[in-house]
């Protein structure tokens, strides 16, 4: 018997409640909308409308592989980030609000820099970088990541933001030193991996059963990449530039330390929505000229 839009939505938002899903009317509204090929507002437009049985078919296999799990973002394969629609698949992290404070943190400090050298470091989707671009229409923006599967969505989303023009997407590891074509800097943008070993084994099943293992593992303490970050690619920053970092929950006084060790200063703190310290942020020191570059 055919049903209503509003009767599958109906059925599909009592079978996600009592799976435990905490946004399910939310997230069933998006599964019909997208098993019947409609924007969520044209959905809500057709809710009385009798729903043919493909769309009916299709919006049954999107609910199925929500209740196996798998994370609403990578079945949309879509997720907004900073106002912008990102594209995103298993192979990179699904970008959070957590993230956003890095964004506005880096757009304040380059306001006053007329045509920002910018580099995201492990950058993933792109997410941070392509906010900077499209925030910042004089921007130049470099993106590496390790892996080149998550390199292909990054250049799905240049390509998505037009920044085409502005932004290329390089293979690189951040935890070794940068290619020599890496250089003058006015600010790298990292959000590395950064959970310890120990903590992995206690993330949510959502995120620990699909997200990629590469994006998350920050080795024994969380802060191996940090520490690599400092000492290898510091100098691809210009003296003046800035270097900005997403840090887990409680790591804030360690990447401080070790900012410090390494020669920033002009230390700065952003909090996220919950108040915890998530973007910790500094600048590197001028060089000192010596007296034969003086003459």
């Amino acid at each position: 018997m055919a049903k209503t839009y509003n009767e599958l939505y109906l059925a599909m938002r009592r079978a996600l409640k009592e799976a435990g899903v905490e946004e399910y009317a939310l997230e069933a509204r998006r599964l019909l909308a997208q098993g019947a090929g409609y924007t969520d507002a044209q959905l809500i437009a057709r809710m009385y409308m009798y729903a043919g049985e493909e769309a009916e078919k299709a919006a049954g296999e999107l609910l199925q592989r929500r209740l196996s799990g798998e994370p609403l973002a990578y079945i949309a394969g879509k997720w907004e980030f900073y106002g912008l629609e990102m594209i995103v698949t298993p192979s990179v992290l699904i970008p959070r609000m957590d993230t956003e404070p890095l964004v506005f943190t880096a757009l304040d400090i380059l306001k006053d820099v007329n045509e920002p050298r910018i580099l995201d470091l492990c950058c993933g989707s792109g997410c941070i970088g392509c906010a900077l671009g499209v925030n910042l229409p004089k921007a130049r923006v470099i993106f590496s990541d390790i892996s080149s599967e998550a390199l292909s969505v990054t250049r799905r989303n240049i390509s998505l933001h037009r920044l085409n023009s502005r932004a290329v997407a390089l293979e690189a590891d951040a935890l070794a030193p940068p290619p020599l074509r890496m250089q003058n800097f006015d600010l790298i943008a990292c959000n590395p991996p950064y959970i310890a070993e120990e903590e992995l084994k206690s993330l949510d099943k959502s995120v620990l059963d699909w997200e990629p293992a590469l994006a998350l593992d920050g080795g024994e303490d969380g802060l191996v990449f940090y520490r690599s970050v400092l000492q290898n690619w510091k100098s691809v920053l210009r003296d003046g530039g800035w270097i900005i970092f997403e840090v887990g929950e409680g790591q804030a006084a360690d990447v401080r330390a070790l900012l410090l060790g390494a020669g920033f200063h002009n230390l700065g703190c952003t909090l996220d929505t919950l108040g915890t310290e998530r973007v910790i942020y500094a600048q590197k020191k001028k060089s000192i000229p010596t007296d034969s570059e003086e003459m």
